[in-house]
């Protein structure tokens, strides 16, 4: 008697296991969505033409070598993605430079004053357009001298990036959802250095609509996200000797 008693708790017990099981399997996990303003930027203006290799420099007199790594730390988690988000935009860094660079894809990293102490604003893109258009022929990257925080710095270039390949900011998205968030604490890292998959979806979607139209200046400068200011240039690029 005591041995069926035992059989049956064992069948029991299994197969309210079974159960369990079968019932976790039967609720998929739901994907994370992507709605922009709350877990994904919206598109912006700037974008590097598709297939660019954006050459990268560092302006030598304005870091300390030991930051230096910690700057383009951020270009490879771009690079990774480049396929994925179909801009197969590479950023190759070159090296120090002396002065800010106006070649063919180049992309200058320097310091300047930039920094908005209401929207903690530390760094921004300054690109400019040989055709009056959205397309960046080259460009420069300013951080504030009062970012000086080495992760910090990381993330802020990884955010800047994401202006070069048309992100706007989304002060308003969920933590950690996207690189352009919002630094809640100055100098203090985000903790995001790489895009995220909604990163990555709208870049993918911003250069779908980058092969329909490629948008001209717009008259109205507000259009255009802080940081994004549209410089138009009609000089002539300049290649630097030896580059």
């Amino acid at each position: 008697m005591r041995l069926k008693l035992t059989t049956s708790i064992i069948l029991l017990s299994l197969i309210a296991g079974i159960g369990v099981r079968e019932t976790r399997s039967q609720t998929p996990e739901a994907p994370q969505p992507c709605r922009v303003g709350y877990q994904a930027p919206a598109i912006g203006f700037w974008t590097w033409a598709a297939n660019t290799h954006v050459k990268v420099y560092v302006r030598s007199a304005d870091f300390k070598p030991e930051e230096i790594p910690y700057l383009i730390a951020s270009l490879e988690p771009w690079n990774e993605v480049s396929e994925l988000t179909g801009s197969r935009v590479k950023f190759d860094y070159q090296g120090s430079t002396p002065v800010e660079l106006s070649c063919e894809s180049c992309l200058t990293v320097m310091r300047g004053s930039v920094f908005d102490k209401s929207k903690r604003h530390a760094t921004e893109i300054k690109a400019y357009s040989l055709h009056h258009d959205q397309i960046i022929n080259y460009a420069s990257i300013i951080v504030d001298p009062v970012l000086t925080n080495p992760r910090a710095l990381r993330d802020a270039m990884a955010h800047e990036l994401g202006h070069n390949l048309g992100l706007l900011d989304c002060f308003t998205c969920k933590s950690k959802s996207t690189l352009m968030n919002q630094f809640k604490v100055l100098n203090v890292p985000n903790n995001v250095s790489a895009p995220t998959s909604c990163d990555i979806a709208q870049v993918r979607l911003a250069y779908q609509e980058l092969k329909v139209r490629v948008r001209a200046s717009p008259p109205d400068r507000r259009l255009i996200d802080q940081g994004e200011e549209p410089v138009d240039d009609d000089t002539p690029i300049i290649v630097p000797p030896g580059r």
